[in-house]
């Protein structure tokens, strides 16, 4: 699976982005992605090919809004159980991608 990731974002990584995303954006402004221009380019890379924007985006609060995380994660709302299936999905590929 990481040699399907590997390829899929090697395309997005030779076509190149114009602007950063959301996701990028809010590691660059957080403490811990201060600095690390590389690092949340390539976790917005993967973003780019796991999260549609619409999750990109409520993604992005978790960095200035940790706790939003834990609600999303705790609540009983159908689409929040989807979008968090999904967001783990994106920080297991992200964390074995960047790293």
């Amino acid at each position: 699976m990481r040699k399907t990731w590997a390829l899929a974002l090697s395309g997005v990584i030779v076509a190149g982005c114009a602007s950063a995303g959301p996701i990028e954006r809010a590691c660059q402004q957080s403490d811990r992605g201060a600095g690390k221009r590389q690092l949340c380019g390539c976790i917005q890379q993967v973003a780019d090919i796991t999260l549609d924007r619409r999750d990109q985006k409520m993604a992005a609060k978790f960095f200035s809004e940790p706790a939003r995380a834990q609600e999303i994660r705790q609540s009983d709302r159908d689409s929040d159980e989807v979008f968090w299936r999904k967001y783990r999905a994106f920080g297991t590929a992200a964390e074995s991608y960047c790293s």
